[in-house]
């Protein structure tokens, strides 16, 4: 298998779709990217049992693509191996009309990582600059002051909300939650080839809905409203992650290494034993070990 480097998947600089590949050969079998997924997983798992016990960090992981990315089978595979308690997936659709009572990232921040816990976001907070700009009109859902047609947003409205972002998850960090956010690029011609198999299979028809093709009829508009979302938002307390997503088990390795990799790199330790127990641990024993013999 070919060794990865998973700097090469931040965003740092420019950042064009086009010029991202949607798919990259890894020189390996389905089965050695199997295995290879659950090595990291596991060390994931072990490691999550750590930041549980640290107390000290939580960790955001947002995944934003286009339908088909992949994005629930990715969750499944890369957290399969961690503790229940440690894990908590959100996957955010049309807003309710009790959270359209509330500013757009209320229901966010409601779903944010206790610390010792990892959440993850299928779909998030960047819905609101993209799903909702491809389609403006769903603004008006939001009852905000001074709009009441689409005509009436401002020019500098999506930089704002850019900056509201930022400032949001520049506020997470400073406070112990590490982000990661990571855009699953997915091609449009295996987008039409997974469409084309929910059609065909039986067992996969329930996730098919009329509404993949309506919005895939807006793909060059998302990709646009995409790019310019990862170039406004990746900032180095927040960094993006374009994962090449057409081959979806390289995906969620990619994903799983990229975590890892950067977890390794904070101060994350179980916390010290307390010395009355170190040194009374022998005595502890014995009195265990008695009520087996008595």
């Amino acid at each position: 298998m070919t060794n990865i480097n998973t700097e090469d998947f931040k965003v740092a600089g420019d950042f064009i779709i086009g010029e991202r590949p949607s798919f990259i050969d890894i020189g390996a079998t389905k089965k050695e990217k199997k295995k290879a997924l659950k090595t990291v997983s596991k060390e994931l798992g072990k490691l999550q049992d750590k930041m549980y016990a640290n107390n000290r960090y939580s960790v955001l992981i947002c995944l934003q693509g286009m339908d088909t990315s992949g994005k629930d089978s990715l969750i499944r595979e890369v957290f399969k191996y961690f503790n229940a308690r440690g894990v908590n997936v959100y996957t955010f659709k049309e807003p309710t009309s009790r959270e359209l009572k509330h500013d757009y990232l209320w229901r966010h921040y409601t779903a944010l990582p206790e610390k010792g816990k990892f959440a993850v976001f299928n779909r998030s907070h960047y819905e609101n600059v993209l799903v909702t700009r491809v389609h403006p009109e769903y603004l008006l859902n939001e009852n905000l002051p001074g709009i009441e047609t689409v005509n009436d947003i401002p020019e500098n409205f999506w930089e704002e909300r850019f900056k509201q972002i930022n400032d949001f998850e520049s506020h997470l960090a400073k406070n112990g939650t590490i982000i990661f956010k990571f855009f699953l690029h997915l091609g449009k011609e295996e987008q039409r080839q997974r469409l084309l198999r929910r059609l065909e299979k039986e067992s996969h028809n329930w996730k098919f809905s009329p509404s993949d093709l309506d919005e895939r009829g807006y793909w060059d508009l998302y990709q646009q409203y995409y790019e310019e979302a990862i170039n406004k938002t990746s900032q180095p307390c927040a960094p993006w992650y374009a994962i090449p997503a057409d081959d979806k088990k390289a995906a969620r390795y990619f994903v799983a290494g990229i975590i890892l990799d950067r977890l390794k790199k904070y101060d994350i330790k179980e916390p010290e034993v307390d010395e009355e127990v170190l040194e009374n641990i022998n005595a502890y024993k014995r009195k265990l070990n008695s009520e087996n013999n008595g």
